[in-house]
């Protein structure tokens, strides 16, 4: 029998969990390598609710799993000495946890990587650690292009917009990652389970307020706060201000499906915990303005579903925010996003870069990508 290996948290055990173990041991006899409290403290920036011990208990308790042990290293790459120890043939993730990184250290030691899609035992339903832990539908949010322009150190060098899009959480993305996970998290904080009924915009004010207290030093933008709460593609017009005088939304079923069928995530890394993308800025007219004008042409490629157009002016959007925040890439991840866009139409970076998910226009399917839902104006 071949060694297969599966790594990660596995807090709050779950039927999502054991459908993924019991396809990864149909590969072979399967060890199962977890996170340490204090690694996933680092990671999460919380602690898991069942202690590591315990989590090892339940997984060896398993008649899929060979063998589980608790990783002795920290980080991402936490699991370093096990895979040394255990040699491993395969190493399986599912979408979610697939990783540039992870996939080049199976490729440096001849491993065989295979990514599952997230495949719930027949009649149960998809399950996630961060569903349970919330049991919470709000939702996550992408912007597309000219993210920045929502700051006023921005925009008042130039008017422009900011398209954002809703989504709905059919993934466990990643904290630190650029989905709006933290204005999400107040969210959750504010609300529990779902938005509330009602003006969607004065949610949204209610959400930017309470994660923006009186005398809060670095104001989240309010791109995160419209991003979740308002359904669908929305067009946040910014001038000299925080909140925008205007916005534009599609609900428009065609286009919607339409961006669902072109947008491809790749995870990476997320961001570290020392990670500052405003040192070393060059904000500046000109730059201000060249990303205003990205925003304009992707709103109207996506509106003539134009997925040339699209492509090209996404890029230009990412492109324009390097410019004037230069910390959102380094040389490591400029490298892993050429190879991973190799052959697609554009790409950029989730939310402030330096890591998170690596969003791909494409006219093709992905490998080991995922596909998004936009919210629709009926699912609050």
């Amino acid at each position: 029998m071949k060694k297969v290996f599966v790594t990660g948290c596995f807090d709050l055990l779950h039927s999502g969990h054991i459908a993924f173990l019991e396809q990864a041991a149909s590969y072979g006899d399967l060890y199962v390598c977890i996170g340490s409290d204090q690694t996933v403290h680092e990671l999460k920036g919380r602690y898991p609710i069942i202690t590591q011990d315990e989590r090892k208990y339940m997984i060896q308790a398993l008649r899929c799993v060979k063998e589980c042990k608790i990783n002795k290293g920290s980080g991402i790459i936490d699991f370093d000495q096990e895979i040394k120890e255990i040699q491993p043939q395969i190493f399986v993730v599912n979408e979610d946890g697939n990783t540039p990184a992870k996939a080049a250290l199976c490729n440096a030691q001849n491993i065989e990587y295979k990514v599952l899609e997230r495949i719930p035992s027949q009649g149960l339903p998809i399950r996630s650690t961060t569903s349970l832990r919330t049991n919470s539908i709000i939702p996550f949010r992408i912007d597309l292009a000219g993210g920045w322009l929502d700051q006023p150190y921005v925009n008042e060098e130039h008017p422009g917009a900011v398209l954002t899009i809703s989504i709905e959480p059919t993934v466990e993305f990643n904290n630190r990652s650029g989905m709006s996970s933290s204005t999400r998290n107040k969210a959750i904080e504010l609300w529990k389970a779902q938005l509330p009924e009602g003006d969607t915009e004065q949610i949204a004010k209610i959400l930017f307020s309470y994660e923006n207290p009186p005398g809060t030093t670095s104001i989240a933008g309010s791109q995160d706060a419209l991003g979740i709460v308002l359904p669908g593609l929305n067009k946040l017009h910014y001038h000299k201000s925080y909140w925008p005088h205007l916005i534009e939304s599609v609900e428009e079923e065609e286009i919607l499906s339409w961006l669902e069928q072109h947008l491809y995530l790749i995870p990476l890394d997320p961001r570290h915990n020392e990670y500052d993308v405003l040192s070393n800025t060059n904000i500046t007219e000109a730059g201000a303005q060249a990303l205003a004008a990205a925003a304009d042409a992707c709103w109207q490629s996506i509106l003539a579903m134009d997925k040339i157009a699209f492509g090209k002016s996404f890029l230009a959007s990412f492109h324009a925010q390097i410019q004037m925040f230069p910390n959102m890439v380094d040389e490591k991840l400029l490298e892993t996003i050429h190879e991973l866009s190799n052959g697609t139409l554009g790409h950029k970076l989730s939310g402030a870069g330096g890591g998170g998910y690596l969003i791909l226009v494409s006219d093709h399917p992905i490998a080991n990508s995922i596909q998004i839902k936009i919210r629709r104006k009926n699912l609050l």
